[in-house]
């Protein structure tokens, strides 16, 4: 599929979800109840193999799509909108949703403390150099990123900063913290922290999709367990992806060095955070 055609379908696809949402919502009845638990995040990180696996849960129903995004960029379309995303359940049923947005906007955790107080949230981090690469191919597939890898990386700064000048809420810092977020996205512990002020640390897994990618098995159980959920296991622990499109290697020995020096300090301050190794680091 070419990256036109990528872009129309997705976009249409996300109208869709969005109108028949909306025509739900103003219908008086019953509606979803709001999810028990999200995957919040990190972009580039597995959250869209963890969204499959859970989805094939027998006491689990997914939301009508991935991405809802209803805490960070359509937070005004009101709750009933949100939850006409959500089918009705029988008792013991849980449901939820995916948006890797949602652990980097600095807005989401106090509207996620406030709208969904009992939700659990599980957060995937990723080596920080390769998800800010896999972030940029991920931009450029869709038509959204004219600048090479080193040039993007050197521009994030300045455009963040532009973007931000009236607020993290305005469509055009959406666009860019979405789009050009290729090193902030990696500085973990400060996204966490804003998340651990509002929400009780045994309300939130954070895990490495290093160690899911390596054992699925092993970290899909310790998702059910901290989900209260029973033993189940998928008929296959395949990796999905939305993007194909893998581009030249614009990764360099010498970029990647750069970058790994770097975040070294914010994954040492991640390690710190969490009692975790100092991961993704010479010493782990």
């Amino acid at each position: 599929m070419t990256t036109g055609n990528r872009t129309a379908t997705d976009r249409l696809r996300r109208t869709v979800r969005g109108a028949r949402a909306w025509a739900r919502s103003v219908v008086p009845g019953q509606l979803g109840a709001p999810p028990d638990f999200l995957i919040i995040g990190g972009q580039r990180c597995g959250t869209t193999s963890l969204h499959h696996y859970l989805a094939a849960h027998p006491q689990v129903r997914p939301a009508t799509g991935k991405e809802l995004q209803y805490f960070s960029i359509h937070h005004g379309r009101g709750e009933r909108w949100y939850r006409a995303h959500f089918p009705a359940r029988p008792a013991g049923v849980r449901s939820f949703e995916a948006s890797p947005y949602y652990l980097f906007h600095p807005s989401v955790p106090a509207r996620v403390a406030a709208g969904l107080p009992q939700a659990r949230c599980i957060a995937l981090l990723r080596d920080p150099v390769e998800r800010a690469y896999s972030h940029y191919l991920h931009t450029r597939s869709y038509g959204a990123e004219p600048l090479s890898f080193a040039d993007a990386v050197d521009a994030e700064e300045q455009r963040l900063a532009d973007a931000l000048r009236d607020g993290p809420d305005s469509p055009t810092a959406h666009t860019a913290l979405r789009n050009y977020s290729y090193l902030a996205r990696g500085r973990y512990a400060e996204q966490l922290r804003r998340w651990y002020a509002v929400l009780p640390a045994d309300r939130l897994l954070v895990l490495r999709s290093e160690d899911m990618y390596a054992d699925p098995a092993g970290v899909y159980d310790r998702v059910l367990r901290f989900l209260d959920l029973d033993p189940f296991t998928p008929a296959a622990f395949a990796q999905h992806t939305r993007r194909t499109d893998r581009g030249p290697g614009e990764l360099t020995d010498s970029l990647r060095t750069q970058l790994g020096d770097y975040f070294a300090p914010y994954n040492a301050d991640l390690a710190d955070l969490l009692g975790w190794p100092h991961t993704w680091s010479p010493r782990s």
